[in-house]
């Protein structure tokens, strides 16, 4: 395993890290499995766990708090918070009033004094930045936080994170977690180079695009049952593979980059794996296994290095700066709703 610095902070983190969404019950519910997956990455010298409330409504933290019993100073640990927590309306954004409280609730659930690293796990239209970084400042002053962090923030925000902390004097984001991947490609326009220009860390999540990049869908193939986009399974959302308008192309796609993953002699899902690690803007790429095999599938491909032909190749299939047909990078932003634009033609009318 290698690692690398974490943005500007002076600490060291391992090139995959382990991320555990897929650990309680929209994923692997069996607890004592998952903790050997845990323990397995750790043995593997993966020193980052990347986790969050919403996962399994805080399941995942309690598995992952059991798992690193024992050898949690030598963790760097992540959570977030943002999504809704319940049916209250102020359980979720990244207001001081949650934010206080979602981060006590985490701590009780990972069992531990502090938390390495604490994100906003989307940006929060409603809520003034400098207040979301006021109450992160005030964590961090009371030993319960050590860095902010951000998740799939835009480049404005991400550079306007930065303007608010110099001027409000407080502690800023160090690292943004956004969607990177073969298929989802649009953060190379701005969102990587603001990272590089602020030496920000970036840990992306999905780089196997929900598993479509590691060959298991496959047009004229059955979908596994087990699948996360299988019929039935939740994170399917009522349609799944082969039912999508975008399911063709992307069936298209798989089949071609499969034929550069073989040219280069790799299995397609350390072809994607290798194109993530490749950017100079990426610090640590988050693995999320269900299962034991599927990690130790992505640990066998941790020291992939893509040679200039093979990218070449991938390029001329997802062009760089773009999204494959499909992909959705969840904005919300209020100033695309209909209604918006309409007030707005009409005041500028």
């Amino acid at each position: 395993m290698r690692y690398r610095k974490f943005g500007r902070t002076g600490i060291e983190v391992s090139r995959q890290c382990l991320g555990s969404m897929m650990f309680g019950v929209i994923g692997n519910p069996d607890h004592a499995a998952c903790e050997r997956i845990i323990a397995r990455a750790l043995d593997a010298g993966i020193n980052f766990i990347d986790t969050a409330d919403i996962y399994s409504r805080g399941e995942s933290e309690q598995i992952v708090g059991k798992a690193i019993k024992g050898r949690r100073d030598d963790i760097v640990l992540a959570t977030k918070c943002f999504n809704p927590m319940g049916g209250d309306r102020n359980n979720r954004g990244a207001s001081r009033r949650w934010i206080t409280r979602a981060v006590e609730d985490s701590l009780r659930r990972l069992d531990t004094d502090y938390i390495d690293l604490f994100q906003i796990h989307r940006h929060d239209w409603n809520t003034d930045l400098e207040e979301t970084l006021g109450a992160l400042n005030d964590l961090v002053h009371q030993g319960k936080i050590r860095y902010l962090g951000s998740s799939t923030f835009p480049a404005d925000w991400i550079v306007e994170a930065q303007w608010a902390a110099r001027r409000r004097n407080t502690e800023r984001f160090v690292c943004e977690q956004p969607q990177y991947s073969i298929f989802a490609r649009s953060v190379e326009q701005a969102v990587l180079p603001a990272c590089r220009r602020h030496d920000i860390a970036v840990i992306p999540w999905s780089p196997l695009s929900g598993g479509w990049l590691t060959g298991k869908y496959r047009r004229g193939q059955a979908v596994p049952a087990d699948a996360r986009y299988a019929a039935g399974n939740v994170m399917a959302q009522g349609r799944a593979v082969g039912e999508s308008p975008e399911s063709q192309a992307r069936f298209d796609a798989v089949e071609q980059l499969s034929a550069v993953a073989a040219e280069a002699g790799l299995s397609l899902t350390h072809l994607a794996l290798g194109f993530v690690e490749s950017h100079p803007a990426i610090t640590s790429t988050i693995i999320g296994p269900r299962t034991m095999e599927q990690l130790e599938d992505v640990l066998s491909g941790a020291d992939v290095v893509l040679d200039a032909a093979t990218l070449d190749a991938i390029d001329k299939i997802v062009e760089p700066g773009t999204d494959f047909v499909g992909v959705r990078h969840m904005t919300g932003d209020p100033s695309l709703l209909p209604e918006t634009r309409r007030r707005l033609a009409t005041q500028l009318g």
